[in-house]
């Protein structure tokens, strides 16, 4: 199942596959319940008497908790296991989403959406540091793309399967379906994935661990990725937390329904992530990092056009841009982190959903005030940030460790 020189999990082999499989059932699960709700804003604004910025909440109150929960992740991760929290993860998230279903009112349903991004918040950061220390290092790119891949279908089907159901039977049916799907995925990862090779667990220990994260800071590079990872999402999420807004009212007037299967552009991001993951690690992370910001900036600029194929064709760029990003950044914080992996992913997410977060409900504010354009403007503006970022990374050197407190290690944080 791997390689018997290095015990590693290397690209064609049984071991790969399925620990591909696993991962990608645990980013369709973990990323169709976290944004189920996306496309059902519209409808949460009229039924319960809520503002663009207030019917956010529902994504940004649970993407805000799941950026601190996720700070922690990592540690609780070097103490019970990979595996173990990851699953614990998966299936308390898939019954929290069914119980949301049940909430009567738009304060209780927000309360569950809160306790969402605490229990999803076991999977992403653990799910690169897995990766991170079972894969080799010419692999790890496509299997990085993989599971992003996987993310990209769940993010599609949930918000998907939410918005065509809700438009029929009501957003209650919707979310209790993604639910459903997301218990089956849970059992699918429990089974699928392979235990740890290069992992042994170690105390929790709270100095060590604040030692880890400030050592981080040292490196030059690691804090840019971050920012990166908080530019990325804060404007692709603005983006489609508004879409469905525009698209309903003059002079589009598009149903529920048809709003809903628009987020079927997520299919691309299953191909841009693991093609521009897999050229970046041939042609080198920095010298590919900046076309996926500025096929971005391109498709920003088309939504502010009239014709309803010039937007989609500025949505599709967006969802390119941005899957092929996350796949090269995320790959590169763990390459680069050296003996820091689990809590350079838990800082790399922490930004990257603050920026879903922050930047999503602020986005309201920029859509009440200017409309469409100015959410063109406010998602612009971050994109711009991240190209100018990413084209003075080019420079930067390669580093293969960052200092960081050499004991207390585990030998699968230092894989």
């Amino acid at each position: 199942m791997t390689d018997p020189a290095d015990g590693l999990v290397h690209h064609g082999t049984p071991a790969f596959r399925r620990t591909n499989l696993a991962l990608f059932a645990a980013g369709l699960a973990t990323f169709g319940l976290l944004y189920c709700v996306q496309p059902l804003m519209p409808q949460f604004s009229h039924d319960y008497a809520v503002s663009e910025a207030g019917a956010a909440l529902s994504l940004s109150l649970t993407t805000g908790v799941l950026a601190v929960a996720m700070l922690f992740a990592g540690g609780v991760s070097d103490a019970l296991g990979r595996k173990p929290v990851m699953v614990a993860s998966l299936l308390a998230s898939a019954l929290l989403v069914l119980v949301s279903a049940l909430m009567p009112d738009w304060t209780a349903l927000l309360v569950v959406r809160t306790l969402l991004g605490l229990t999803l918040s076991g999977l992403p950061a653990v799910a690169m540091t897995y990766l991170g220390e079972e894969m080799d290092a010419e692999s790890i790119g496509l299997g990085m793309g993989l599971y992003i891949s996987g993310s990209a279908v769940g993010g599609m089907g949930g918000r998907l399967v939410s918005g065509v159901l809700a438009d029929f039977f009501g957003w209650r049916i919707g979310v209790a379906v993604v639910g459903v799907i997301g218990l089956v995925c849970a059992l699918a990862f429990w089974r699928a994935l392979p235990p740890s090779r290069h992992f042994t667990a170690q105390p929790l220990r709270w100095r060590a661990l604040l030692g880890r994260f400030a050592g981080m800071f040292h490196d030059r590079g690691l804090p840019w990725l971050f920012v990166e990872g908080f530019l990325l999402l804060g404007a692709f999420v603005t983006v489609y937390n508004y879409l469905g807004y525009r698209l309903m009212a003059p002079p589009y007037r598009l149903s529920q329904a048809v709003v809903g299967s628009i987020f079927a552009i997520y299919l691309i991001g299953t191909f841009s992530s693991a093609w521009m993951g897999h050229l970046a690690g041939k042609l080198g992370r920095r010298k590919v990092l900046w076309t996926a910001f500025a096929l971005m900036l391109a498709g920003v600029a088309l939504t502010m056009a009239r014709p309803l194929p010039l937007v989609m064709l500025g949505i599709v760029a967006i969802t390119f841009g941005f899957f092929g990003g996350h796949s090269i950044v995320s790959s590169w914080v763990g390459r680069r982190a050296g003996a820091a992996k689990a809590q350079a992913a838990s800082v790399y997410l922490f930004c990257y959903y603050m920026g879903s977060s922050v930047a999503g409900a602020s986005g309201g504010l920029f859509y009440a005030s200017h409309g469409w354009n100015g959410v063109a403007l406010f998602t612009g503006a971050l994109v711009l940030a991240g190209l100018a970022i990413a084209l003075g990374l080019v420079r930067l050197k390669p580093l293969v460790n960052v200092a960081t407190p050499p004991a207390p290690m585990s030998r699968g944080a230092m894989g």
